[in-house]
C-alpha cells in the first residue's frame, strides 16, 4: 500500500469519525470489516471535501455544485446512519426443537 493510499484510508475513517463522533468505535469496525461501508466513507470523505471547497468554483456553477455535493453528504450521512444501526442488532437464535418433551 502507498503512503498516499494509506492517507485517503486515514482521511476517509477520520471524515467519517467526525460526522458519527458517538459512534466512533462501531465506525472503526464497520470501516475495516465491510467494504460497502467503506466505500461508503470514502465516497463521504471525497463529497465533504469537495464541499469545503466549492467556494473556489466559478460562480456560474457554484450554488449548483454546493448543492449537490451537501446533498451527496447528507444522502450518504443517512445511508451509513442506517448501516451503523443495522450492525446494532443482534440476532437471537432459539434452540432447535426435537419434538414434544415425554412425560
Amino acid at each position: 500500500m502507498s503512503g498516499e493510499q494509506g492517507s485517503t484510508f486515514l482521511s476517509a475513517l477520520e471524515t467519517a469519525e467526525t460526522y458519527f463522533p458517538d459512534q466512533k468505535r462501531l465506525v472503526q469496525r464497520l470501516f475495516y470489516v465491510s467494504e460497502p461501508f467503506h466505500s461508503m466513507c470514502e465516497d463521504l470523505a471525497a463529497a465533504a471535501e469537495a464541499l469545503a471547497h466549492v467556494e473556489r468554483l466559478p460562480e456560474a456553477i457554484r450554488d449548483a455544485r454546493q448543492l449537490e455535493y451537501a446533498g451527496l453528504v447528507d444522502a450518504l450521512l443517512k445511508e451509513m446512519g442506517e448501516a451503523i444501526a443495522q450492525s446494532k442488532i443482534v440476532v437471537l437464535r432459539q434452540s432447535p426443537r426435537t419434538g414434544p418433551k415425554s412425560p
